[in-house]
């Protein structure tokens, strides 16, 4: 596994994504709201993807009051999508966009903290629904879309618990295990061949409420703030990192 620390002195200019289209999932919330307002403020068109549509409105609300680029939203919850619907976006995407220029796949289920031998298999399939399967049908619908690109990015989202297996994690370790794999599977299926870099982010410990929920002793304050952490998530989706791929980076 190639792991690299973010680039630490990355400063991104800010046109860095003028022009670019950008799908983020889990857009609602913590690291997702953070990074597609960051990339409205770099430039980017950028398409929500949620399951919550007030918290998506919300975020659509704040880019558009900022005077930038006009985002989209599209509700949808991967927890129960299928085949049908992401080839369904993917149709309306082409229409309404023509391609694709970056997707950051940031939703989660963190899912049961519990040993193996007590967790219950509904709440494992959700995770990995989640987690795994639906990242897997929305890469291969929108892939048409970010081959169109002149250039294109896919980020995955991975965790210190999807390289070293931890007691207790269950279905949420060995969803990013999966994620990891993902990634440099599709990276090297493409390196050749396309013009779409494939790369991870272990944004570590971070203040959002999923890390809340999954450490609740913890001061959610001595964590950065999901903003603090957005220089490798530009990097990543702007042409600076033209030619990195199949790369884990570690945002802290």
């Amino acid at each position: 596994m190639n792991i690299q620390p973010a680039p630490t002195d990355y400063q991104a200019k800010p046109d860095l994504l003028k022009g670019k289209t950008i799908l983020v999932t889990g857009a609602g919330d913590g690291i997702g709201k953070a990074a597609a307002m960051t990339y409205a403020e770099h430039g980017a068109t950028v398409i929500l993807l949620g399951r919550t549509e007030e918290k998506l409105e919300a975020v659509y609300d704040d880019i558009e009051r900022a005077g930038l680029a006009k985002p989209a939203l599209v509700v949808m919850d991967l927890a129960t999508v299928t085949d049908e619907q992401c080839l369904h976006l993917a149709q309306g995407l082409a229409e309404e966009f023509g391609h694709l220029d970056g997707l950051l796949h940031n939703a989660s289920l963190l899912g049961e903290r519990r040993p193996i031998e007590s967790a219950t298999y509904a709440a494992w399939q959700e995770v990995i629904q989640v987690n795994v399967n639906a990242q897997f049908v929305l890469t291969r619908h929108l892939l048409p879309l970010l081959q169109a690109a002149p250039a294109a990015s896919i980020v995955f989202t991975s965790s210190g618990v999807g390289r070293t297996g931890r007691a207790y994690w269950g279905a949420y370790a060995v969803s990013k295990f999966a994620t990891e794999g993902f990634m440099q599977v599709l990276s090297a299926e493409l390196e050749n061949t396309s013009k779409i870099r494939v790369n991870c982010i272990n944004p570590g410990a971070t203040n959002t409420s999923m890390r809340r929920t999954a450490y609740p002793a913890e001061q959610p304050t001595d964590n950065p703030s999901p903003e603090d952490i957005m220089g490798v998530y530009l990097y990543l989706m702007g042409d600076d990192c033209k030619g990195v791929t199949g790369i884990s980076f570690d945002a802290q």
